[in-house]
């Protein structure tokens, strides 16, 4: 089921909040309790098959929690069992995401291992609750985790708004939410707040994602084979299609948590407006960034920076202006960091090397800033200061969507050899997106994002600073409502079937 189908916007969802209202009359745990049976519903949905794996896999992670919360005074059985928790989770993933494609590959070589016609189809969200729960794993090692009552623990991994598509949530951050029967109140600021974010985030998917899809779709198939103007346009299309898909989710997403009372994290802020690579990463799928800082690029540059300082060797900013320091310190952790994060979007060679693109984007931004940190030239004019760091990113950042976008590494040089203008081709429907696309960048580079618009409300848990104009700031008023009940009309209206989010499966 698809946040984004009528099954679930005329049917599940209504359900699912009057049956929340009608339970939390009867006290918290009872709404709990229908919230978590609504999620498995909303799972079951889509493969009946797979709710097996994932009940199977939050009573393992949560039995390895209580485990490793118990071993508390035995830091040797603690790490071990904390390692089998990780490894039982990364062969799970493995096994379900990575172990046909890489079978397949073994076949060029001439390893016939699998039925060729043989496939796995992978399980809904994987990616999200498998990573979700290594982390509560290694949080329960480091004290960070308390452990509680599983039913609140089964909502946590779950809770259907996040399992799609993220964000990666945190347990320090959600379990507090779920324990408190305040949450089970009726909310009419929130319920305003959760239709508003919802349907803006729909009309972004419905209205332009979407429409964007075809004209990407058909340059990519004709990859090898288009214009200099129609690979451009095609790849253009497609970075807008994921801005507006994934920014559209995450928005749907806090939208339906605060229809329950519930904050989500900012996942999504503007992305291409960042001035470099790493403020990028700040703003982009910003859950996962967090993720992967906090359980390992952090753990692997303290181990390297401990290692150093053990050999006698300089760390910190004195360390980083030698070659071996910065090698350390920042180019290895951010190269196993990046590398992870690439093959965590998919199987592929493609996907390796949208990881290494970035890594090296970010090495290349950290030693900028390490050699020629505020060293602008005075003349330079503030605009265009901006102007070109935005640019240089948004560039590179879509030089390496063309190897996420791809089915294959081969389709993605085939299509980079088309922006280099080696071939010609017209596919009209390519061409036919440039004034689509005009329109679309004007949004993305001028407009204020959903979380500056509803800053006031402080819609997720973190508070974006805005400058939005007044008559820009959401507010619970009859013009707003007009015009917001109008654009819900139109983009239920505007479904004609069911389209997959871009980050649907991972």
């Amino acid at each position: 089921m698809l946040f984004n189908s009528l099954s679930f916007l005329l049917l599940f969802l209504p359900v699912a909040w009057i049956g929340h209202q009608v339970a939390a009359r009867a006290g918290h745990q009872h709404a709990i309790r229908w919230l978590l049976v609504m999620s498995l519903l909303f799972y079951a949905w889509w493969n009946p098959a797979y709710l097996a794996l994932l009940c199977g896999s939050a009573i393992f992670n949560f039995a390895a929690g209580e485990l490793i919360l118990r071993l508390a005074r035995n830091d040797k059985a603690q790490e071990r069992v904390l390692a089998a928790g990780i490894l039982a989770n990364v062969l799970l993933l493995c096994g379900y995401k990575y172990l046909f494609p890489v079978l397949h590959w073994l076949e060029q070589f001439g390893f016939h291992t699998v039925d060729p016609a043989a496939n796995v189809l992978l399980p809904l969200g994987i990616s999200f609750f498998t990573f979700t729960q290594i982390g509560y794993l290694i949080d329960c090692k480091g004290g960070i985790a308390s452990g509680g009552r599983f039913i609140e623990y089964f909502l946590f991994v779950t809770f259907f708004p996040h399992l799609i598509a993220g964000p990666i949530l945190h347990h320090r951050e959600m379990m507090p939410q779920f324990r408190d029967p305040a949450k089970s109140h009726w909310n009419w600021e929130n319920l305003a707040l959760g239709c508003s974010i919802f349907f803006i985030g729909l009309a972004k998917k419905d209205f332009i994602a979407d429409w964007l899809a075809i004209s990407a779709n058909e340059g990519f198939s004709h990859a090898g084979g288009l214009s200099m103007r129609s690979a451009w346009t095609s790849v253009l299309s497609y970075s807008v299609q994921l801005y507006f898909d994934f920014s559209g989710y995450s928005e749907m997403a806090v939208g339906l948590a605060l229809l329950f009372n519930i904050r989500f994290p900012a996942n999504f802020d503007s992305p291409y407006k960042s001035p470099s690579i790493i403020d990028f990463w700040q703003r982009w799928h910003m859950t996962l960034t967090r993720y992967l800082n906090l359980y390992l690029y952090n753990p692997v540059a303290l181990w390297t920076a401990s290692w150093r300082a053990r050999q006698g060797l300089p760390v910190g900013r004195s360390g980083l202006k030698t070659a071996s320091g910065f090698a350390a310190l920042v180019l290895v952790p951010t190269l196993i960091t990046m590398l992870l994060a690439g093959v965590w979007h998919g199987a592929g060679l493609n996907f390796v090397m949208f990881g290494l693109l970035h890594a090296v984007y970010l090495c290349i931004n950290h030693m900028w800033r390490l050699l020629f940190h505020k060293k602008n030239s005075p003349s330079s004019p503030a605009w265009y200061n901006t102007v070109w760091k935005v640019g240089l990113t948004f560039l590179a950042v879509v030089i390496a969507e063309v190897f996420f976008r791809a089915s294959s590494f081969q389709e993605a040089l085939a299509m980079l050899s088309d922006m280099m203008g080696q071939h010609v081709g017209e596919p009209s429907a390519v061409v036919q997106a440039t004034k689509p696309l005009l329109l679309a960048f004007g949004i993305i580079w001028f407009a204020p994002n959903v979380l500056q618009i509803f800053a006031a409300w402080s819609p997720t848990l973190s508070k974006p600073h805005t400058s939005v104009p007044e008559w820009l700031q959401w507010k619970p008023s009859l013009p707003w409502a007009v015009v917001l009940g109008l654009l819900a009309a139109l983009a239920l209206l505007a479904i004609s079937g069911q389209t997959e989010f871009l980050y649907f499966q991972f």
